[in-house]
C-alpha cells in the first residue's frame, strides 16, 4: 500500500491485539476493550495489510462469557473512522472488506424478555457475525448479532441489518431489505426464498 497522507502509521504490534499480519496500519487513537488473558484460538487477530482508521473501537469483552468470542479481520480489510466492532459473540470479517465510517457491528446484546425489569440486570446475548470476502458495509450502518453478509454483499449507508444478506445483494433501509443484486453477479440458488422466509 502506498504511503498516502491521512493514512495511519504502520504497526508491528498494538496493545490488546493478539496478532498482526504484515504491513498493518493502525491509528494511535484505536481503542481495545477486553477482559482476561488471551487464548490460543480466541482473541483479536488481524490479517495482512489491515487498516484501522481514527477512533475505531475493538471490543472483545470477557472470553468466559461465550465460546464464540473472537474478532478476526482478514487480509486488506479497511475499517474507517469511528467504527465499533464487537467480537463478544464472535466477529469474522473476510478479506478485502470495506467498513465505512461510524459503522456499528454488534455481536452481543441484552435479553429483554423475562428476568429483571432492569435491562442492565438481564443476561447478555451472543451470536456470531460473518462478513464475506469483498463486502462493503456503508457509512453509519448497524449490523445486529447472528447475521451473515455474503461475499461481495453491499449494505447501504445508514441501514440496520437484522437478517443475513445473500452474496452480491445490495440491501438498504431500516430494517434492511434487498434493493437489487450487483450487476454481473448471479443470485445464489435458494437465497431469494430464504430471504423471504426470515
Amino acid at each position: 500500500m502506498s504511503d498516502f497522507q491521512g493514512f495511519p502509521p504502520f504497526a508491528e504490534h498494538y496493545p490488546g491485539v493478539d496478532k498482526l499480519g504484515k504491513n498493518c496500519r493502525i491509528s494511535p487513537t484505536v481503542s481495545v476493550m477486553r477482559i482476561g488473558r488471551p487464548c490460543l484460538d480466541r482473541g483479536i487477530f488481524l490479517g495482512d495489510e489491515v487498516v484501522l482508521f481514527d477512533y475505531v473501537r475493538l471490543v472483545l469483552g470477557d472470553l468466559g462469557l461465550s465460546p464464540e468470542t473472537k474478532l478476526i479481520l482478514g487480509n486488506r480489510a479497511i475499517i474507517n473512522v469511528g467504527s465499533y466492532l464487537s467480537g463478544e459473540g464472535g466477529l469474522i470479517i473476510g478479506d478485502e472488506v470495506l467498513v465505512g465510517p461510524h459503522v456499528r457491528i454488534l455481536s452481543a446484546g441484552h435479553q429483554i424478555h423475562g428476568g429483571s425489569s432492569s435491562i442492565a440486570r438481564n443476561p447478555i446475548t451472543h451470536q456470531p457475525i460473518h462478513i464475506g470476502k469483498g463486502a462493503w458495509i456503508g457509512a453509519g450502518s448497524t449490523l445486529l448479532q447472528g447475521i451473515t453478509v455474503g461475499e461481495g454483499g453491499v449494505v447501504g449507508a445508514g441501514s440496520v441489518v437484522t437478517k443475513s444478506v445473500p452474496p452480491h445483494a445490495v440491501v438498504v433501509g431500516n430494517p434492511a431489505r434487498i434493493k437489487r443484486y450487483r450487476r454481473g453477479h448471479g443470485v445464489g440458488k435458494g437465497w431469494r426464498f430464504c430471504w423471504r422466509k426470515q
